[in-house]
């Protein structure tokens, strides 16, 4: 029960940090940056702030309630690494580190998994119906 209690706070607590803290800046400031956002793997401006705000808003929120929670932990990593590797290659190690902090819950939930007071684990809990 404890480690499911942990699970939860560490789920919601990282998710919220980073709905709140990152990708609502980057959603509702969308038309001002998306012809200057990063565009660090080739893929164009506007198609790279698209995936930033999918990770960050999207699956933060599928990390918060728990749904389909190590799937949303993979673009989740996936931004930060991008953000600390390509983004911030130049900057000092205090830019890069909070992408990097973030990467370790997300990794944490991904091995640990969401812990029973999440909607994956409501959902894996129904009996399933039995097909003919």
């Amino acid at each position: 029960m404890r480690i499911d209690l942990a699970l939860l706070l560490l789920r919601a607590m990282t998710a919220a940090f980073m709905f709140f803290g990152h990708g609502m800046a980057k959603f509702n400031n969308f038309s001002t940056l998306q012809a200057t956002f990063p565009d660090p793997i080739g893929l164009g401006h506007t198609p790279s702030l698209v995936l930033a705000i999918f990770a960050e808003v999207i699956c933060s929120v599928l990390l918060f309630v728990g749904l389909a929670t190590r799937f949303a932990c993979v673009p989740l990593i996936i931004t930060m690494l991008v953000a600390a590797g390509w983004v911030h290659v130049e900057d000092p190690w205090q830019k890069k580190e909070l992408a990097l902090l973030y990467v370790v819950p997300f990794l944490t939930v991904i091995l640990a998994g969401p812990g029973m007071f999440s909607l994956d684990a409501l959902l894996n809990s129904r009996p399933r119906m039995l097909r003919p």
